[in-house]
């Protein structure tokens, strides 16, 4: 009978010296990819932090006065052209199906409304019947009910305000905060804009890999690399590239993370498989962990 407690010693002992053996050949692989993988995702030539620049004077044209017999004439300095700042223009965003709209007749409130687009791309207006505007900009729709409405209302004043904008959406999957479909208010979007919206990415992310991908039915999909992390951490936005509606946004884990994922219900099962149960209900919140 004493025999019993030794040998349940001695398999113990060798449970765990097979476990250590597993344990170090699975970490030194994990350890040899993360490594390669650190050393893959460095940029090729890291350029040195330059020194600030000494600003340049701009130079100031004084005016030329030139004397005659009559007169003394002063000749201005040509005023140099600015360079222009583009702004997005929010009377540039085209309507699609699943917007909704509201338009507004002044004097006419029989007229006025809010009204969704449908799947075609078409507007049920009352007293007209359906518009299609699947495409056309606010300013557009404003000519287009006001050229409908005009055998009803003598000079028509009509004002135009998109309330939803559903019709244009992106995709963003992997390690991110809050994966999901987004909508855009816009044509394009920036992929940092795009990237706060879902929640910045997470500590797994390996943020040097992502991937926009633009599917296609015709052709493969379009892949395009994008280094987030210079972009978001390094401030470099020439390569804070923009993303289209539809386009999806992946933000791929680290090797580490992916065997850690495999690696942590392994051993979650073989500790409560080892340990011996000190109680009744030890045991069951381990068979309730085991079921998970």
């Amino acid at each position: 009978m004493r025999l019993y407690p030794l040998r349940r010693r001695e398999m113990k002992r060798s449970y765990k010296y097979y476990i250590g053996i597993a344990a170090f050949f699975l970490v030194i692989p994990v350890i040899a990819c993360a490594a390669a993988e650190t050393g893959s995702a460095q940029p090729a030539n890291e350029k040195s932090i330059a020194e600030p620049a000494t600003p340049v004077q701009p130079e100031v044209s004084l005016p030329t006065i030139s004397e005659t017999k009559d007169a003394i004439e002063i000749q201005l300095p040509a005023a140099t052209p600015t360079a222009s700042i583009s702004k997005f223009d929010p009377l540039n965003y085209t309507l699609g199906p699943d917007d909704e709209v509201e338009i507004t007749i002044m004097r006419h409130p029989e007229f006025s409304g809010k009204y969704p687009i449908d799947r075609e791309g078409k507007l049920q207006y009352k007293f007209v019947g359906d518009l299609d505007v699947n495409g056309l900009t606010k300013a557009q729709l404003e000519q287009k009910v006001k050229e409908a409405v005009s055998t009803f209302v003598i000079a028509p004043e009509v004002n135009v305000t998109v309330t939803e904008y559903r019709s244009k959406v992106f995709y963003v999957l992997g390690e991110v905060g809050a994966p999901g479909k987004y909508y855009m208010r816009a044509e394009t979007i920036p992929v940092r804009e795009a990237i706060f919206q879902a929640g910045l990415p997470t500590q797994a992310a390996a943020m040097r890999k992502t991937q926009i991908i633009t599917p296609s039915e015709k052709t493969d999909a379009q892949i395009k690399h994008v280094d987030l992390y210079s972009i978001l951490y390094g401030g470099n936005l020439k390569k804070n590239i923009t993303i289209k509606p539809g386009d999806i946004v992946y933000v791929p884990s680290t090797v580490m993370a992916k065997v850690i994922r495999v690696i942590n219900p392994v051993a979650t099962t073989v500790g409560l498989a080892s340990a011996p149960a000190e109680s009744a209900s030890t045991a069951k919140t381990g068979m309730q962990v085991l079921t998970k």
